[in-house]
């Protein structure tokens, strides 16, 4: 089948322009100047399907680098399948992700990789990758990253954070990222100081501080920033690359703005949910209600400017990308197993279908422009993890994973109710039962979303099906150096 979109202003990293974009099959072959006979003046009348984006935003499909489907975490799991929340990033305009596969302590890392792929395939509805979780460094582990490479897999996280369950000491730390300098892999990290962190939530709890707005008062944000340092030092020891997740404290920020001006090869990833929700307003709100949004690492004080933070590092490029760490957890069953207990509340927020709408909220409010709208989403998570090319640009050759994006558009996110305060259904279409960005109004509107040149969502409505999404087998980074 061929596609023209038609009368769109094509938005990539470099720039935007109005242009016609003509797809055949899968692929992008074309940018037509309007008007132009180039192939032929009845090139409209010759495609199977003509697109109107007139007044809108045609930008290359986002790129989601940090989900967690299906994923086993505090005794129970994430409450997406790949199934819905695939389906999910197809309605927000991802058109790709790049999941975790798992390996915890004593198990191996080629069974954790198989478990994920057997979970994935034919289920999803967007194209998807893996990293690999190494949970335990040993001599198995590491020799198996030998052949991460070739199963497409050139990434792979660390943690400093959760004892007993993924952590890694400075020890694992070192030889994981020895081996990573030697096979040109991405080391991911979550920076926090675990066993610290244990230490204060035990202290918080003995003292009958149980409710969910100590989950951040136990992660401090001293507890970032020394592991940010410490994570920055062994790269620079071992030569690594080195990638933080899920940057939100405003020091983390600084400690990788340090390494990057003194020339280490080191990148940040921060999330929606650090750019507007807080410690104050969501974590403290009344009762229980604050463990909707636990997550880690936590929510930051607007008082002492973290959000902010985040912003100018997205501007000044001291940050490079943001991802959501897609971790859904219902709230009843879910985030209820910690009630008198903040310890036991299952850690993550859902977002993988507002990321593109919220961060273009920037671009509305001017903080970012619409070239560096689509680089943070869409094109730097393609360079960054071996896909760009393929993903993260509108151009002939790339895969037409393309979005219509109405600037005049709007966006209500949230559980509509009737006059009588009774839900009347929902405006997401994550598998959960809230939301953490209920109430936020976006000005902008996903309209159109193809995938390899197959419209999922289009008119309002969901065109899709499982077992659209194919496997991504990944180069390397384009930031290796």
């Amino acid at each position: 089948m061929t596609t023209l979109i038609k009368g769109g202003t094509v938005v990539n990293a470099t720039g935007a322009t109005t242009a016609d974009v003509l797809v055949d099959g899968e692929t992008i072959v074309a940018l037509l100047a309007p008007g132009s006979v180039a192939l032929g003046a009845d090139v409209e009348a010759r495609c199977d399907r003509v697109i109107d984006a007139t007044g809108k935003y045609v930008i290359p499909g986002g790129v989601d680098a940090h989900t967690h489907m299906e994923l086993p975490f505090g005794g129970t799991n994430s409450s997406d399948t790949f199934e819905t929340g695939t389906r999910a990033a197809a309605w927000g305009g991802t058109t790709s992700i790049i999941d975790f596969a798992v390996q915890r302590a004593g198990e191996r890392v080629e069974q954790g990789l198989e478990a994920w792929h057997n979970k994935a395939a034919s289920n999803c509805a967007v194209d998807y990758g893996f990293h690999q979780i190494i949970g335990g460094v040993d001599e198995f582990s590491l020799k198996a990253m030998e052949t991460f490479v070739a199963e497409g897999i050139t990434s792979y996280k660390l943690f400093m954070a959760y004892p007993g369950v993924f952590y890694s000491d400075d020890a694992q730390i070192l030889r994981a990222m020895q081996k990573a300098a030697d096979l040109g892999l991405m080391t991911m990290m979550h920076a926090e100081n675990g066993p610290a962190i244990d230490a204060l939530a035990e202290q918080l709890v003995e003292r009958g501080k149980v409710d969910p707005y100590y989950h951040g008062i136990a992660r401090a944000w001293q507890m970032e920033e020394e592991a940010t340092h410490r994570a920055i030092m062994l790269a620079d020891l071992t030569g690594a690359p080195l990638y933080v997740v899920h940057v939100s404290a405003k020091q983390a920020v600084e400690q990788l703005a340090w390494a990057r001006d003194r020339g280490q090869n080191v990148f940040g990833e921060t999330c929606p949910q650090y750019l507007y929700l807080s410690l104050e307003e969501q974590l403290g709100a009344p009762g229980f209600e604050g463990a909707k949004w636990v997550c880690s690492t936590p929510l930051r004080s607007r008082e002492e400017g973290h959000q902010e933070a985040m912003w100018q590092g997205l501007r000044t490029n001291d940050l490079q990308m943001v991802s959501t760490d897609h971790c859904p957890f219902c709230f009843k069953e879910q985030k209820e197993l910690g009630i008198g207990d903040f310890r036991s509340i299952p850690n993550g927020i859902g977002s993988i279908e507002h990321r593109m709408d919220l961060l273009y909220q920037g671009v509305v409010t001017g903080r970012l422009s619409l070239e560096r709208w689509v680089e943070l989403t869409s094109t730097t998570p393609a360079r960054m993890f071996g896909l760009y090319g393929k993903k993260g640009v509108v151009a002939p050759g790339a895969d037409a994973d393309l979005v219509v994006y109405d600037p005049n558009g709007h966006t209500s996110i949230g559980f509509p109710t009737d006059a009588d305060g009774n839900p009347t259904g929902r405006t997401h279409h994550m598998n959960m039962d809230h939301s953490a960005w209920e109430g936020f109004e976006i000005d902008g509107h996903v309209d159109t979303v193809l995938s390899r040149g197959t419209v999922l969502v289009d008119g309002g409505e969901y065109h899709g099906h499982p077992g659209h999404g194919e496997f991504l087998k990944r180069g390397l980074s384009q930031y290796l150096i």
